[in-house]
């Protein structure tokens, strides 16, 4: 006898002088015995045993109970939202200064005869008065003047999504290979789907409005939450785009529904117009290459109109093409904690809490996946929202809730079927009071 007895092949080998190396148990197949009941994991690939027949029937492949997401779910949109109870359907604004204008106060004249109360009132009838001056007396100067005040309503939108199962689907399911309760693996998978939703109605972007008014293309659209597009938009805006014919060039129709906002219109009110830079137009050829100077721009113009923008939001790419700007020359791109909460995003000091993201001038950037790009020419990249959440809310008339009832529960004639029917419901709309500190960049590449 000679080597080492290491296996039971090792055993045979010695014991019956047999080289058994690659011998697949030739002595027992010689007295009669089959081959042992086992096949490969990967049927396709297996090589040898039973793969076939009644005995390939015993093996089962088994799937873990845990269902794993194989999709994108992030809601970056809807976390960064201020949220604030629905309280009343309506707000007051401030739309006209005492003075006049809805600018700001430097818009005066040095010539002219307009006095204070007026859109553009002479710089030296702003207040100063003669000695001894005549009360109500216009040649002094000394004339009542009044602010004035507009009202804004909207209301709730609901967003619901319902599913079902039925009571074999629920039985099976704990038994054989099932994953056991599956009610809670769908209320998992349908609550993403519900966030996700909203998601995306707030970042809808504006041509799906001009395509309702056009071609009735998105005819319920505003049975959603209004889009963040919409709320930070402009008469300009919309006016280049009707000018333009964006997005559908080949038909043409009336746009006028899109510049009603809150119950008003943007024709009418200018308080309700955004800060906002969409280049020379919406016609093809009028993308711009991205540019600091562009998002200086804005920035200065939205602290002029008096807005203090608390995050920018945009996509990946824009934040990689500003990361490509900025890092090079090591300037202004740093990294903040930030926690997005009901308030909105708020930087904690000193706190390992929330998430790092980058920030441009100590204003968070937050990326989202569904950020729109609006040009008419292809190889944009994403717009870029500023947003003031201390005047841009979800106002939330009804929280999240879940809603279930069925034959688990007692009381299948109450869905009308032989199983549970479930529901995730969700009562709320998009909120503004400021819309000059509000502000967009489009047509960017």
């Amino acid at each position: 006898m000679t080597g080492y007895i290491n296996t039971i092949a090792d055993l045979e080998a010695q014991t019956y002088g047999i080289n058994y190396a690659g011998s697949n148990n030739m002595l027992l197949k010689t007295a009669g015995a089959v081959t042992g009941i086992h096949r490969g994991h990967d049927a396709a690939t297996n090589t040898g045993g039973i793969t076939t027949g009644i005995a390939g029937n015993l093996y089962n492949i088994v799937y873990g109970q845990k269902v794993w997401s194989m999709l994108n779910r992030e809601v970056n949109v809807l976390s960064v939202m201020s949220k604030r109870p629905y309280t009343s359907s309506g707000w007051r604004v401030l739309s006209k200064r005492p003075a006049g204008g809805t600018g700001n106060f430097h818009n005066f004249t040095q010539t002219g005869t307009d006095l204070a109360g007026t859109d553009a009132p002479r710089i030296d009838n702003i207040g100063g008065v003669p000695e001894n001056a005549s009360l109500s007396t216009s040649g002094d100067g000394l004339i009542a003047i009044a602010p004035e005040y507009s009202v804004l309503n909207m209301s709730p939108k609901t967003v619901a999504h319902q599913f079902d199962f039925s009571e074999l689907a629920m039985e099976m399911a704990q038994i054989d290979d099932g994953i056991g309760d599956i009610r809670a693996q769908m209320r998992e998978d349908m609550g993403k789907h519900h966030a996700e939703a909203q998601n995306l109605m707030l970042v809808a972007p504006l041509e799906a409005y001009l395509q309702a008014d056009k071609t009735n293309a998105a005819a319920d659209i505003e049975r959603n939450y209004t889009s963040l597009y919409k709320v930070i938009s402009s008469n300009a805006e919309l006016d280049q785009m009707d000018t333009d014919n964006f997005p559908v060039s080949s038909i043409t129709g009336d746009i006028s529904e899109a510049y009603h906002i809150y119950g008003s219109n943007r024709d009418d009110a200018s308080f309700l117009d955004c800060t906002l830079d969409f280049g020379d137009g919406y016609a093809s050829g009028d993308s711009r290459p991205f540019t600091l100077t562009i998002v200086n721009g804005l920035l200065r113009q939205l602290r002029e109109n008096g807005g203090s923008p608390k995050v920018i939001l945009t996509g990946y790419d824009t934040l990689q093409t500003l990361s490509d700007l900025l890092q090079s020359q090591e300037r202004f791109m740093d990294r903040k904690e930030v926690v997005p909460t009901v308030n909105g995003v708020r930087g904690v000091k000193g706190a390992e809490v929330g998430f790092r993201v980058a920030t441009y001038y100590d204003i968070p950037i937050i990326p989202a996946i569904s950020m729109q790009s609006t040009s008419a020419d292809s190889g944009t990249i994403s717009d870029m929202l500023f947003l003031d959440t201390d005047h841009l809310w979800l106002a939330v008339m009804k929280p999240t809730q879940y809603f279930e009832d069925g034959i688990s529960n007692g009381n299948p004639f109450g869905v009308g079927q032989l199983g549970n029917r479930a529901l995730y419901r969700t009562i709320a709309e998009v909120g503004c009071s400021y819309f000059k500190g509000q502000g967009k960049i489009t047509n960017l590449k």
